[in-house]
Formats: structure tokens, sequence, C-alpha cells
């Protein structure tokens, strides 16, 4: 059970059992998965490391610099108040407090910009030149900046006021000892605000170089966890690709290349009904295999069927054997299988064996008149499903419905196929395919049914008299033994005449050959009108002529004897110069009445004869 589901589990994802076309469409979609992870994954990671760079170029970075410009010139202010405690002349104390507020102005403005972004221009005011410029990318993420900015900010504003009262006092003190108690308590003021300022612009610029060394190592975590990534789902992709392409690829190499080898073996002849390609798949290949196993399974049973027909000994054999196949193997259960002469123009049913004119669905003429048939008369499949009434001889147009296919032998219709289907059943069974595997078995017994029908020609011509029609003496010698059995088996007897037509040497000698051919002819159809359809008549010599009566009763042999004197005496047979008149000497004998040997009975009769 377990196995079962991990097998199917299996022929799941790896599409064992889907059609061809969906196959390549998963396959696609799945290659495509991959592709959007991988670019996903790529795009995502660099956009963050794009961001990352970005903020640490135009803001962190530019935002570390100006922090510790910020904190230079705060320390500048500090030298500069410092100096302002020791000021002792009002020009040098203005100076000191100018240039204080000049430094504490650049702070602001840097610590604005630091605040919302923009452009920031550096000014050395020791001698008023130009330092840099540099633009800040606003960073509205970062409250701890936004906090020491606003920290900076309000105690460089504490710083200006202080300045501008140390500024006061040193304008009006002027002169004043300069131990004076308010101005050393500003400038404490200022010195300590100068120095708390200092201290939070360095411990800003801490925070902002840790910031910058978070993002980089930030960044430099999501590239590695990038690469990972990206080889992980490369390798994940890659073994499903094998497994898939693998997979696919199998399901269309091993079935093809089963094939080949069975064909290759079907031409070698080395294959057997058991020889099945295994069909492992639900897939069209899977049902190529399985159709390729039914197809080899036919020809097998084709080939098999032709091979055991061809071993059999008679045609009533070969008629009986396709209709076994009809029946058993097809399901076609109602057929009729005729015969046709072309030389006596007659239809005879040959299977069921021992069908009578009764039997039959056609009108009984064409048993007869086999050229009112109309597939004998075309050698055409007539079928009364695709064309109701197609065929004026079928009987049973309203309860039935036919399709009669010739058998085409020597270029002519040597045989006709019937199959019968009751008028509802026509249209609800598989009918075209049935009778399709029918027609290839017909076709398979062509060549074998015309070989025998030959052989059969070429036996009864071998054993028949060419000028009279009669047996001749093979026939009576292959025969002999057969008629004596079944004699013996009824327990009845066989009645022997020998027949010579007196001086018949005079009629070759008088008339020629050609009217002593014409005689014998012609005594030979007397004797006929005299005896049994039953009864064999043979040409046993050159004038001399032997019927053989069976299932006689005593003295019959006799009575017919003279009959058949009393025909050829009271029989006038014409020639060129009028007509002649012959006598015959008969001499009987009958088995086992005068002997139990056949032969001698003959003998006996010939004896008599004389």
């Amino acid at each position: 059970m377990r196995e079962g589901l991990l097998k199917r589990f299996l022929n799941f994802i790896t599409f064992v059992d889907l059609p061809l076309k969906k196959k390549f469409i998963l396959f696609s979609a799945g290659v495509l998965f991959w592709l959007i992870v991988m670019f996903t994954v790529s795009i995502t990671s660099n956009l963050y490391i794009k961001d990352s760079t970005s903020a640490i170029l135009h803001n962190i970075i530019p935002t570390e610099h100006v922090a510790q410009k910020v904190t230079r010139k705060f320390q500048k202010v500090n030298i500069a108040v410092q100096k302002l405690a020791g000021s002792t002349s009002a020009e040098e104390h203005d100076k000191l407090v100018g240039y204080s507020e000049i430094l504490l102005s650049d702070i602001q403005a840097f610590l604005i910009t630091l605040l919302n972004g923009g452009q920031l221009t550096d000014i050395d005011r020791d001698n008023e030149t130009l330092i840099e410029s540099i633009y800040i990318d606003p960073d509205n993420d970062s409250s701890v900046a936004k906090k020491y900015i606003t920290a900076l900010t309000t105690t460089a504003t504490e710083i200006t006021k202080s300045l501008k009262t140390v500024k006061t006092y040193g304008s009006s003190s002027l002169g004043v000892s300069g131990t004076d108690n308010a101005m050393i308590a500003t400038l404490k003021k200022l010195s300590d605000d100068l120095t708390e300022a200092a201290a939070l612009s360095t411990e800003f610029t801490t925070q902002t170089a840790k910031l910058s060394a978070f993002r980089a190592d930030k960044i430099s975590t999501i590239t590695g966890i990038n690469h990972y990534t990206l080889l992980t789902v490369l390798i994940i992709a890659l073994i499903l690709l094998i497994i898939f392409t693998t997979s696919i690829s199998d399901a269309i190499r091993h079935p093809v290349k089963a094939i080949t080898r069975q064909i290759n073996a079907y031409r070698e002849g080395d294959i057997t009904p058991s020889s099945k390609l295994p069909v492992r798949s639900k897939d069209e290949m899977g049902d190529l295999l399985t159709n390729f196993n039914d197809l080899m399974e036919e020809i097998h049973s084709l080939a098999n069927f032709k091979k055991v027909i061809e071993e059999d000994d008679t045609l009533d054999d070969v008629y009986s054997r396709l209709g076994s196949v009809f029946s058993s193997m097809l399901g076609l259960k109602d057929f009729i299988i005729y015969e046709v002469s072309s030389v006596k123009n007659e239809m005879t049913p040959v299977y069921p064996a021992g069908a009578s004119e009764t039997e039959i669905f056609c009108n009984d003429e064409i048993l007869h008149k086999a050229d009112i048939c109309k597939v004998k008369k075309t050698g055409h499949t007539i079928s009364s499903i695709a064309f109701p009434g197609v065929c004026r001889q079928f009987c049973h147009e309203e309860d039935k419905v036919h399709i009669c296919m010739p058998m085409i032998i020597g270029g002519k219709t040597g045989c006709v196929v019937q199959f019968l289907f009751q008028r509802e059943q026509a249209g609800k069974y598989d009918i075209n395919k049935r009778l399709f595997k029918a027609e290839q078995y017909i076709k398979e017994s062509l060549s074998v049914i015309q070989a025998k029908r030959l052989m059969n020609q070429l036996r009864e011509s071998a054993m028949r008299d060419s000028l009279t029609g009669l047996y001749n003496r093979r026939f009576l010698q292959d025969y002999a033994e057969t008629l004596v059995a079944g004699i013996l088996r009824r327990e009845k007897s066989i009645g022997i005449i020998m027949c010579d037509l007196d001086f018949f040497k005079q009629v070759n000698d008088m008339y020629g050959h050609n009217v002593g051919d014409i005689v014998l002819q012609k005594a030979a159809d007397i004797i006929k009108l005299c005896v049994r359809a039953s009864d064999l008549i043979i040409r046993f010599g050159g004038e001399e002529f032997m019927v053989i009566m069976l299932d006689i009763n005593e003295g019959d042999t006799l009575r017919v004897a003279e009959k058949i004197r009393e025909s050829i005496e009271r029989n006038k047979i014409s020639v060129s110069d009028g007509s002649i008149t012959k006598t015959i000497s008969l001499g009987v004998s009958e088995f086992p009445k005068d002997t139990d040997n056949f032969w001698q009975a003959i003998e006996y009769a010939d004896a008599a004869l004389y």
C-alpha cells in the first residue's frame, strides 16, 4: 500500500501520468517559476543593497562628516569663549563674540540641514575661504539622529543666548574689573554648554559611525545571504530540472526504444504473444504502448491463424476455422459464408455446416444464379446499415441489417461472407471495429483458400477423365478403401457393373477418332441417366466404364445393368454422315455378397462381362 502511494506520488511530481502537452507546460512553468524566484531574490537584495548604500553615501557618511564639523566648530567657539574670559580690550572682546556668533550661526545652519536635508556650505571663518559644499539627504527614519539634532539645536540656542549676554556684559562693563561675578557666571555657563554641546556632537558622531558600520555589516550580510540563496535556488532548480528532464525524456525514449526493439524482433520472427511491452505510464506514450501491444497481438493472431489454416486438410476446415474466429474472437454470432462457383454460376453455403436453403436470409435463387448477388457481381462490400434496401435479394429488411463482404480469389469473387445484425442493435455495438478485424482475417485466408481451391481443382482434374468428365481409375484407387469402410460400417452392399461398348474399334476405323469421342461422351451421358446421383461412374479404360452403386438391395445391380443396355441400344448417335447405333456388353457382381474382397468383386464383374 505504501509502495503504491509512494509510486503514485513520484509519478505525480515527475509528471509521469500526465499527457505530453501538460508535461511540457508544467515543465516550462517550473523553469519559469525558478527563474522568477531567482529574479525576485536578486532584485530584492539588490534594491536593499542599493538603498542601504545610498543611505550610507548620501546620508550617513555626510551626516557623520557634518557632525564632525559641528564638533570642531563647537570646539572653536569654546576656545573663543575661553579667550573672552581673559579679554581686556573691548575690541578683542567684540571680535571674539562676533567670531563665536558666526560659528554658532554656522552650527545652527548645519543642524537645520542635517535635520531637513539639503545643500550645506562649509566656510573657514578664520580666513573666509570655502572648504567644501555637501548635499545631505534627509533621514526621516532615524529617530536617533532627530534626537541628537534636536538636543544640539536646543543647546546651540542656549549658547547663542549666553553669548549675547556675554556680549552685553562685555560692552557695558568695559573698564570694569574682569572678575565681575555675573560675567564669570555667564562665561562658566557658556563654557559648560559648549562642553555639553561638544559631547553631544561627539556622541552623535559616534552613533552615526555605528549606524554606518551597522549598515555596512547589513549590506555584507545581505550580499552573503543573496549569494547563498541564489546558489541554493540554482542547485534546487538544477536538480529538479535534471529530474524532470530525465523523467520526461525517459517517458518518451524508453517506449520508442522498446517499440523499435519489438519491431526488429518481429521482423526477425522472434515474437510471441507473451512478449508484451510493459506500460508504466498513463500518458500518450502509455496509450501508444498499449495500442502497440494490441496491434502486435492481433498481428501474431493473424499470422498464427494463417499458419494453422495452411495446415488444414480441406477447404471445409478453413471455412470452419474462419467461422470460429468470427464467432468466438470477434463476437459476430450471426453470419453465413457462401462459396461461389464461377463455372456453374452457383453459390453454396459452406458455413455454418449443413445450412439449407431455408436457413439463409437471401432469396434462394442466388444459390443457382450467383450473378444476381450484388456482392458477387460487383466485388464490393455492401451494407444495409449505410444504405437500407441496398440489396433486393435480402429478405429480412424489416428486422435485420446485413453487411456482405466479397472474398476476391484469383481476381474474381470466390466467396461471400454475410454478417447479420438485429436492426435495433446496429447502432449500439462497435460493428465497424469488429468488421474491420473480420476483414483482416478474411484477407489472411484468401491466399490459403485460393491455394486449396486450386489444389482441389488439380486433384479433381487428376481424378476425372477429361473427355467424358467421369471419374478415372485413380479416383477408384484413392477412394476405394473409404467406400468399402463406409459400406461395411453401414452393413450395406456395393453393386459393380462393368460396361464395354461393342466393336468400338470399328467406329474409330470407319468414322475417325472424333466420332469415337462423341460416342464415348454420349455413352457416358446415357449411363448417368440410368443411375442415381449418389452412384459413381468411372471410365475404366478406352471404351470401358464401371458403375459403382452404393447401398443397394439384392438384384438392383442386374436390373440397372439391363436398363443401361436397353438405353444404349435405343439411342441413336448423330454423326456427320447420319447416325449410328451401338450396343454394350455388361457384367455385374456384388460386394460383399460375391466376395469379401472389393478388388476381386471388380474382377468378377469383368469376367462376367466377357
